[in-house]
């Protein structure tokens, strides 16, 4: 039987990751996270409890990046086998993160490693254990430019109870789940005097956000007759290779974008959106295969009145002014207005790998891999994150796609935005992405206090309020358009001004009281 330990950890990983929309049980991850701590308070030796961290987060992260899959049947370099075993490999690494938070807990505050300790889990093994899930969060979200996908607290959202996010941050409101599940396991073993602090003080944590403009200071919109309108045009992804796609899906989004009214309207439309070129100044040959950018501004124009505007996603790119060979393009966010020009750009800055880029491609491309989006150079980076100010709607944030999910890298602190766009292209993604990046993308409008207007090819677009509820959205797979007026914001919120500096504080503070006990105890 020993040699099946393994299997516990991993079906408790695996069923931790149920909390995780779109599956949404919040219940299955608190139970599964108590009852991995317990495995981990009990295991003998230290290469025990680091098994038991790493299946754990096998388990865990195979089922939370299960869409990872998804981009491998749209291409045709590699074959969609292959992208179950991407899953499997991609899980296996970002289980190490789980096992280093096993490791640093077992050896702090569990009694197999220090012998004056009690035989039994107690508080300070519960919030040694919340503060290393916080630390090693963090560190996932950050080594090797960072993959912060499906943070634990990302299972509050559904339930409303993510609040707390506005002032410690998404790492650290990981770390309280863990405090509670610690806690609720405490009590099953008859020990109620953490549950009877941490259950109820994360309840209040979480319905103080719940009328947050009678707390904290609620900004006016620019004008409140301005409205947002957030096209979907539901193009499958199956036909972007194809000749017509350009033209198919500027008709699409054309339809969907309605016609000038009484009030002033900013359009949004999804990463890539615009196929077709939209700066001036590329060698002529590719406005000969690609179309005329002049063209395709006065065709986005004539969908306008005479106060609306225009936030696309489009592909830009620069060229070697002696050979005309491109050498870099960017995937950006334009500003067309009514007269047909350009004015502001932003170039995505926090690239996906084997996405948009390919890692180490002197290693990777003899090995046959390739990027899992179609395409012959990878993205150049932008500069970070940027406003575009917009006449009459203000200062508009942009985090295309995959960047929304970077926790405290969401704003330029010294350029606040009135709201962020965030584009995506989440048809890449199946139908299991896309409600956790739309539960990610709600919980960067909870902690910078923002409104989030997110737009998609096939789903799911959405207006979030700055307390991240969905305002209004369209569901995956249909056609349509929203629109609403531009939801007020807040001031900065605690951890827009503290960023990441609440992990430090958060592990600190949470290892500092687990000692205390500790002393008082002894």
């Amino acid at each position: 039987m020993h040699r099946l330990r393994f299997l516990l950890p991993l079906i408790l990983g695996i069923v931790s990751a149920l909390g995780i929309p779109p599956w949404s049980f919040l219940p299955a991850t608190v139970v599964a996270i108590a009852a991995w701590l317990h495995l981990v308070h009990e295991a003998p030796s230290l290469r025990r409890v680091l098994g038991i961290g790493w299946w754990f987060g096998v388990g865990h992260f195979a089922i939370a990046n299960a869409w990872v899959q998804q981009p491998f049947a749209f291409q045709d370099a590699m074959p969609p086998s292959l992208g179950y075993v991407a899953v499997l490999a991609l899980a296996a690494y970002l289980a190490i993160y789980p096992m280093l938070a096993a490791g640093l807990a077992w050896r702090l505050a569990s009694p197999a490693a220090r012998r004056d300790l009690a035989p039994a889990p107690d508080a300070a093994f519960v919030l040694v254990a919340g503060a290393a899930w916080t630390v090693t969060e963090y560190l996932r979200g950050a080594m090797f430019t960072g993959y912060p996908w499906d943070p634990l607290s990302v299972v509050l959202v559904p339930a409303g109870l993510a609040q707390p996010a506005w002032a410690v941050g998404t790492y650290t409101l990981s770390g309280l789940i863990v405090v509670v599940a610690g806690a609720l396991m405490l009590l099953v073993l008859r020990r109620w005097r953490l549950a009877a602090i941490a259950v109820p003080g994360f309840a209040l944590l979480a319905l103080i956000g719940t009328d947050r403009c009678r707390i904290a200071t609620c900004v006016p919109t620019p004008e409140a007759r301005q409205l947002l309108r957030v096209v979907q045009p539901n193009l499958p992804e199956e036909e972007r290779p194809t000749a017509a796609y350009a033209e198919n899906n500027f008709e699409a989004l054309a339809r969907e974008s309605g016609r000038p009214g009484d009030r002033p309207r900013l359009l949004f439309w999804p990463e890539g959106a615009m196929r077709f070129p939209v700066e001036d100044g590329y060698p002529r040959y590719v406005y000969d295969y690609m179309g005329s950018a002049t063209l395709a501004r006065v065709r986005m124009a004539a969908l306008l009145g005479d106060r609306d505007a225009i936030l696309t996603g489009a592909q830009t790119m620069t060229f070697d002014p002696r050979s005309d060979e491109v050498t870099a393009a960017t995937n950006s966010v334009v500003l067309v207005e009514p007269d047909a020009r350009l004015h502001g750009r932003y170039d995505k800055s926090h690239l996906v790998p084997f996405g948009e880029y390919l890692p180490l491609p002197w290693l990777l491309k003899p090995l046959g891999l390739a990027r899992l989006v179609p395409g012959d150079f990878d993205f150049t980076p932008g500069p970070g994150p940027r406003a575009i100010s917009v006449t009459g709607f203000g200062r508009v944030g942009i985090l295309i796609c995959y960047e929304v999910i970077f926790s405290g890298a969401t704003v330029d602190p010294r350029d606040r935005p009135d709201f962020l766009f965030n584009p995506s292209n989440d048809a890449w993604f199946g139908d299991l992405g896309p409600p956790a990046h739309l539960a990610q993308a709600q919980l960067r409008a909870i902690e910078e206090g923002l409104p989030i207007v997110r737009s998609t090819p096939t789903g799911i677009s959405a207006i979030i309020a700055a307390d991240g509820r969905i305002l209004t959205a369209i569901g995956m797979h249909r056609t349509g358009a929203i629109e609403a007026p531009i939801p007020p914001r807040f001031a900065p919120t605690p951890f827009s001004r503290l960023g990441n500096w609440t992990v430090a504080i958060a592990a600190l503070a949470l290892t500092l009281i687990a000692i205390a006990i500790r002393r008082r105890r002894r």
